[in-house]
Parts: C-alpha cells; structure tokens; sequence
C-alpha cells in the first residue's frame, strides 16, 4: 500500500479546493521557472528516466514518445490533451480536471515546453459540464498571474492554453479522430503513417497526451525520476489512478502504487466484493475494451501493464470492473458489444459491419438460442475484426468477447443446451 507522502494527488477526492491558492499550497506551481531553465532535453531525459507509461491506456513509454516531436522547428509544434475520457468503466481524468486542474495545466506548459510547443489544446469531452467549468476557471486564474501567455512563469518561453469541448463521440477519443474533431472534421481516424508527431493538428507536429500522464509530471521533474522509478516495478513505475466499480462495498478512484496486487486494491480500497471473495466471479481490469479475467486469475494477479498482459487482458486505463456472481455475464458482455456498435464511426469495413453482427449474436446467447458451432463463428468474426482496422476501436470492440469464450464458454453452451432442452419439454 502506498504512503502518503508519494501520493501525488493531495486532494483527487475535492475536500480542500480547486482554487490557485490551495493549488499553490499543495506544491502545484512550485519553482517551475526553474524546472523551465534547465531546457527541454533535461525534461525528456527525466521523464524518460522516470519510465512513465501512457496513463491513457496503451503504456508507450512518455519520454520516448516526447522525442519523436521533430528537433527543428519549421512549423508551429502542438501539444494536445486527451480529455474524451470515454472509456465504460474509466473516471480518472474527470476527478483530476474538477479538484486539481492546476496540475494539468502546470504539466500541459512543461510538456509543451519540452517538445518546443507554445499552444496547447485540452480537448475536454461534452459531457463534462462541470470539469469544464473549472478548467475554464482555472486556466484563466494562471494567465492572471502570469503562469501562461506571453513570458510564462516569467521563463520568457510563451505559451497558451485552449479549452476545446467536444460533442460526446466515444471514437473521439482516439488521438487522431480527436485531431480531426478539433479541426473541425468529423471524428473519424486518420490513417498512419503520418504519425501526428509529423503530421497532426493543422498539419503540424503535435503529440496527444492523456490527462493523468501530463498531470503527474510536475511532480516528477520536482522530485527526481529516481523518485518516481522506484516505485512500482521495473517497467512498470510510479503510481496511478484506479477507477473501482461494480459489485464492491466501496466504489471508489484511489492512487495506488503500480504492481498493487488486484486482491489488495479492492479489499483495501473497495471494501471488498460484495458477498466476499468468494462471491467474486469476473473482473475487467483496465475499462471496458479490456478481456475480462476469471476469480482464480484475479486472486493473484498484480495490476501494471506486463503483469495483466501475461494474463492474456491488459491495465489499459485502470478502470476496474468487479462483477460477483449475480451477474449475467453472457448479457454484460453482449452490453458492451452493444455499446461498440453504437460508437463505431464506419470507416472501417470490419469494424462497421463486424460490430454489429457480433453484438447481435451476443444477444441471441444471452437465451441461448444458438448452436455450439456458432461460439466458433463468433470467435473467429472477432479474430478477423482485431487488428484489421484504422484504429482500436475493433480491437475493443473484440476483446471482451474474446475473453468472454475463453473463460466462460462452459457457461455459453450450458446456456445452450438449457435453451434447447425448454424448447423440446415445450414441444412435446
């Protein structure tokens, strides 16, 4: 279990304020002048030191995808954040835009600042009225004194910040749709290469960072990449946001340290599954686009990027899903392929068509009214949608059912067979 003083959120849960001044008191804003005059390639060195991995759900390693950002400057440079958190399951990312917003903005001018970006754009989702709101404040508190435009933190390195709200869209999320939504296009995936480090925002060099990322360093340019790296484990450093929901006492967003084992974090946190441990029957371990892992899994694994990768699932974004045994999980999964379905933008022939054709035989086993052959076919339908489309949003729309039929397919043909057996009582 963490100790309080490397928790980096002080005050995720709002009890103390958003304001400047309580920012200020919690260490946000702190010396980062100085943090500013030792250059760009000490930040990307640092962070690459630190071993951060993207908080957004993939993992790449930060520093290293900060380096790509082309070293001359022949047009402007971007930085955008990711704030379409959109993800079933996931709500980090709110809590840090509605009680510390300062720390995503101080975090947004040194990211900036360190891939030679003078404009940043936080690309915030519709829904988040109030996050929004706060932000808008936030960011218009720290133009008043002197912490953005101009000569930023008195640095004489100019940097602004645009709050850009988006409509709701799922695919958005995706950093290049986000481009194009941000250029004013429908959200729809961009084809790469180009990357956006060559080729994005107006056709600009630009990096899509997430919110949690770009947050968290402040903190670890302050206190060292050491610092940071020896938490966790190797390759799996730091600490982060887990987002807990579903059959557990406590729902909650805690910071924890990475490699936590998952037992641990929803007994500590979570206040356990409901009905016990015993009760727990199905966890997603990283949102909802990740393949769900069984009790006997859950029981041992650790929760960082390699470990729930070695399991055949992944961290992704850390929103945790508990399901204990009253849940249908035939019908939570096939609400899932429901929901992929209603946000694939239709680009891609795979996902257009394959979305909807897995979500309605997802909906014929919740009775059962299927052959056993036909868990084969769904099987391979999501083989060939993973890994056949612009961007993840087949992937995910696959992985749960992959997990689902690998397993849980005793409980689809049990399923099956009680089906048929109703029908023939029926008929006799």
């Amino acid at each position: 279990m963490i100790s309080s003083e490397n928790i980096i959120f002080k005050d995720i849960y709002g009890f103390d304020g958003c304001s400047l001044a309580k920012s200020e008191k919690r260490g946000d804003w702190h010396s980062t002048k100085s943090l500013l005059e030792k250059g760009s390639d000490w930040i990307i060195n640092e962070i690459k030191a630190s071993e951060l991995r993207g908080r957004g759900g993939a993992g790449f390693p930060t520093g290293l995808k900060w380096s790509f950002m082309p070293k001359v400057k022949n047009k402007p440079h971007y930085i955008v954040i990711n704030a379409d958190e959109s993800e079933p399951g996931t709500c980090k990312d709110r809590e840090i835009m509605r009680n510390e917003p300062h720390k995503l903005i101080e975090g947004t001018l040194l990211a900036g600042f360190a891939m030679q970006a003078n404009h940043g754009f936080i690309y915030i989702r519709g829904e988040f009225v109030e996050e929004a709101k706060v932000l808008d404040k936030a960011i218009l508190e720290a133009y008043k004194k002197g912490y953005l435009g101009k000569n930023a933190c008195n640095s004489g390195f100019s940097f602004d910040i645009t709050l850009h709200r988006g409509a709701g869209a799922y695919i958005c999320g995706e950093e290049t749709a986000l481009l194009e939504s941000l250029e004013g296009k429908k959200g729809q995936p961009r084809l790469k290469p180009p990357y956006p480090a060559n080729v994005g925002l107006y056709g600009c060099p630009t990096t899509v960072a997430n919110v949690e990322t770009v947050a968290v360093v402040p903190t670890i340019l302050r206190r060292g990449a050491s610092w940071f790296s020896s938490l966790g484990n190797k390759n799996n450093t730091g600490t982060k946001l887990f987002c807990i929901s579903g059959h557990v006492n406590s729902p909650c967003v805690v910071e924890e340290e990475m490699g936590i084992s998952l037992k641990e974090l929803l007994e500590k946190h979570a206040g356990g599954v409901i009905g016990g441990w015993d009760n727990l029957l199905a966890v997603i371990p990283g949102g909802a686009s990740t393949p769900l892992i069984p009790a006997d899994i859950c029981s041992t694994v650790n929760m960082d990027f390699d470990s729930l990768k070695n399991e055949g699932s992944g961290l992704g974004t850390a929103g945790v899903i508990v399901m204990d045994k009253s849940t249908d999980i035939i019908k939570a999964i096939w609400r899932l392929s429901k929901f992929y379905k209603h946000e694939s933008c239709g680009q891609c022939t795979p996902c257009r068509e394959g979305t909807g054709w897995v979500m309605r035989s997802m909906e014929k086993l919740i009775e059962g009214n299927a052959d056993v052959i036909d868990i084969d076919a769904l099987k391979n339908v999501c083989d060939q949608i993973e890994g056949h489309t612009i961007c993840g949003l087949g992937d995910a729309a696959a992985w749960p059912v992959q997990g689902l039929i690998k397993h849980f397919r005793p409980e689809i043909e049990k399923r099956i067979d009680n089906y048929k057996n109703i029908n023939l009582k029926a008929a006799e």
